[in-house]
């Protein structure tokens, strides 16, 4: 989705921009605006209605990095440095009318693939019960499950789940892949929604890669999970309310279904919770996407946008306006 930001600075001043991420360390930023850094942390670096483009500071939660929004009388473009923007949108208003959310679509795909063929294999595989293991100097030998001839379905084909599927290519498992709508792709059809009841049933390991919507909040729920094959794996890559915790916390007591959960809901997951014990759960503490790949990309994705904005070109990744 593109869009181009509405608007523009005061004629009789330089362009504002705010960076979460230190300018003098990004190579290549356009000489056409004045630079201030801004992390979330102490006081504001400059006026804020002076600010026209402002990066959010990442994994600071909003209600830190929305904190200036209100005093951004001059802002046109509001840049995420995180690929979901559901807990940013209600923010929105708080900026002028006619600002721009954008997101940061493609920036954590391979991280986040990455760690979901991880959890894949890792619970497959029994790493978790080796690790116990050798913490206790026991020996777990046996047959385990392979990926290989698994059938895998993904759940939310976007461009993570895409990723996902690249990744799983080499690992000589089947991939069917649901979405929004129907479509086609190289690799064969993408099935709708509606289609889930009839799939689900068929598959070996479920990969949630749904971005949160109201269409998608609690959408593995219980009748998700019971549509589920006896001794399935479901991971969620996605968003932890996207996942019933409840229903998901019966069939894993039940010993009927596995998981891994890169998110959960509540999150973080406090102490006591029942889902750190529940057997058959893998749990990792929502790092799909904060890697070492992450700083390049998302300088590459600043550099781009800016690029695209001092020219006056269509920004990418816009997912909503203000106003």
């Amino acid at each position: 989705m593109t869009q181009k930001p509405a608007g523009g600075p005061a004629p009789d001043q330089r362009p504002q921009v705010w960076l979460s991420l230190p300018p003098q360390e990004i190579d290549g930023l356009p000489d056409a605006f004045d630079y201030h850094y801004w992390d979330g942390a102490g006081d504001y670096p400059a006026d804020p209605a002076d600010a026209r483009f402002y990066v959010l500071p990442y994994m600071k939660g909003p209600a830190v990095s929305t904190r200036p929004l209100a005093e951004m009388t001059g802002l046109r473009v509001a840049q995420a440095l995180s690929a979901g923007v559901d807990d940013l949108l209600p923010h929105l208003a708080k900026a002028p009318a006619g600002a721009v959310l954008c997101n940061a679509r493609g920036l954590h795909d391979a991280s986040t693939a990455e760690l979901a063929v991880t959890l894949i294999l890792a619970s497959l595989r029994g790493i978790p019960r080796f690790v116990r293991g050798q913490d206790s100097e026991r020996w777990y030998s046996g047959f385990y499950p392979a990926l290989a001839d698994r059938r895998v379905l993904i759940v939310g084909y976007g461009s993570i789940g895409a990723a996902v599927e690249d990744r799983l290519v080499p690992f000589e498992c089947e991939v069917l892949r649901v979405a929004r709508s129907a479509r086609q792709t190289e690799r064969g059809p993408v099935h709708p929604m509606s289609e889930l009841p009839r799939l689900l049933p068929t598959a070996d390991v479920v990969v949630l890669a749904t971005p949160l919507t109201e269409q998608t909040r609690g959408l593995a729920g219980a009748e998700f999970l019971a549509a589920m094959k006896d001794g399935a794996l479901l991971v969620n890559i996605a968003r932890g309310p996207v996942l019933d915790t409840k229903a998901l916390l019966a069939e894993a007591e039940s010993g009927r279904l596995t998981a891994a959960l890169d998110v959960t809901d509540p999150e973080p997951l406090p102490a006591g919770h029942p889902l750190w014990h529940a057997p058959g759960v893998l749990i990792s503490p929502h790092v799909g996407g904060s890697t070492s790949a992450f700083r390049p990309r998302a300088e590459r994705l600043i550099r781009s946008q800016l690029e695209r904005f001092a020219a006056g070109e269509e920004l990418v990744n816009v997912v909503a306006t203000s106003g």
